[in-house]
C-alpha cells in the first residue's frame, strides 16, 4: 500500500499532479520509501517530477500536499496547473 504520484494533461497552463492511494506497484513504477510511507512514481512522470520535493502541509484553513518542483517554468493564477 503506499501513494502513486503523477502528472496529467489538465489545466490552463498545461500539467497537474495526480495522487492515488494503490495496493501494488505498476511494471514501471519508481518506489521511494521515507519515512515508513511507500511512494510509487508513474514512468511518464519520472523527467518532470525529478529533484521534487512533496511535502504535506496542515493549518487551520486547509490540509494539502505541496509540491517543490524546480523544473516547473510558470503556474497559472489559481496554482493548479504548471509548465515545464
Amino acid at each position: 500500500v503506499g501513494v502513486k504520484v503523477g502528472v496529467r494533461t489538465r489545466g490552463c497552463n498545461g500539467l497537474s499532479y495526480t495522487l492515488e492511494y494503490t495496493k501494488s506497484k505498476g511494471e514501471s513504477d519508481e518506489v521511494v520509501v521515507q519515512d515508513g510511507v511507500r511512494v510509487f512514481i508513474e514512468k511518464k512522470a519520472q523527467l518532470t517530477l525529478l529533484g521534487t520535493e512533496m511535502d504535506y502541509v496542515e493549518d487551520k484553513l486547509s490540509s494539502e500536499f505541496v509540491f517543490n518542483n524546480p523544473n516547473i517554468k510558470g503556474t497559472c493564477g489559481c496554482g493548479e496547473s504548471f509548465n515545464i
